[in-house]
């Protein structure tokens, strides 16, 4: 998998806990620097809400279309014909060994000249195809870690195998494959830093541009980064808490 960060265990309950000092100290920081020293910092931040909003709409786009082709591809991973099982094994291997900003460039400038593809578009379609090969190895290693006996008694009962994995198979899978899609979704996060570099305008861009017109390097980079690690550590919550109720609803259940 890509490098995400640590999802906060259910139990760890301390008020002093490492995500709780962590995000609440951010908190703090970006406080302190827009009340203690308004100028800059407070113009900075005022500067980037258009930049974080584009931050979101291409990590959201590119996952949802990340999960559409990381499934289809871990269900050929697992196929039992050895041409679509083939492919997809091919796909994931050269997706995964190609650095994803040389994907961004490769998708920007190269098939540029052959499709006209704007900046966000080649962003997007980079982000989705490299973090697809990565969930596609989740979906594949969530449905075999299914015992064997759930496919055996969907048969069984008279259930094709495309019905057997569709109604019994995946939507177990989900279950187990939930904590580490929500790791790549906050490591695509970050990574959505990398579109700055075709003319998209992100929250690392806007940063940029600022600094380059004020010249206030180190304070523009302090803003931008506290900003990814609140939002990092905030989603990072929203997984745990996400895979508690669905841990609840299985109990119940």
């Amino acid at each position: 998998m890509t490098d995400g960060v640590l999802i906060p265990a259910r139990d760890d309950a301390s008020i002093f806990s490492a995500w709780r000092i962590t995000f609440y100290g951010a908190l703090m920081a970006l406080a302190a620097l827009l009340i203690l020293s308004p100028k800059p910092y407070l113009k900075i931040f005022l500067f980037l809400p258009d930049g974080i909003l584009r931050t979101f709409q291409v990590t959201v786009i590119s996952i949802f279309f990340a999960l559409i082709i990381g499934l289809l591809v871990g269900l050929g991973r697992i196929s039992r014909n050895v041409f679509i099982n083939r492919v997809c094994t091919v796909y994931v291997e050269i997706i995964r060994g190609i650095p994803l900003l040389v994907q961004i460039f490769y998708i920007y400038y190269a098939l540029g000249r052959f499709v006209k593809v704007s900046d966000i578009g080649a962003a997007i379609i980079a982000i989705a195809i490299c973090y697809a090969a990565y969930i596609s190895e989740i979906f594949r290693a969530g449905i075999q870690s299914i015992p064997r006996g759930q496919m055996e008694a969907a048969l069984a009962l008279g259930l094709t195998r495309k019905q057997a994995i569709f109604k019994i198979v995946l939507p177990q899978t989900v279950k187990v494959v939930l904590p580490p899609i929500g790791n790549e979704f906050i490591a695509l996060l970050k990574d959505s830093s990398l579109v700055s570099v075709v003319a998209v305008s992100d929250l690392l861009r806007r940063g940029r541009e600022y600094a380059s017109t004020s010249f206030e390097y180190f304070e523009t980079y302090t803003m931008v980064a506290i900003i990814y690690l609140i939002m990092t550590l905030f989603f990072s919550r929203l997984v745990a808490i996400m895979e508690e109720r669905l841990r609840t609803d299985v109990k119940q259940g």
